[in-house]
């Protein structure tokens, strides 16, 4: 019980953890004056993508 409750916490923090570098890194490019507008897919493609590693680099481990 204890090994699953660790995996599920190693990808929660995974996703959390990505999430945080690429929301800074778009912050950083709109402050920059790279993009000035934020479609709604590329928030839905952010989540996606920190699901998909949060989840890879926490089975992984």
């Amino acid at each position: 019980m204890r090994g699953n409750s660790n995996l599920a916490m190693t990808i929660l923090l995974n996703i959390v953890g990505v999430m945080l570098v690429l929301s800074a890194a778009l912050l950083l490019l709109r402050g920059v004056g790279w993009i000035n507008q934020i479609p709604g897919f590329v928030i839905w493609a952010m989540v996606l993508a920190a699901i998909g590693i949060g989840i890879l680099g926490g089975v992984r481990r």
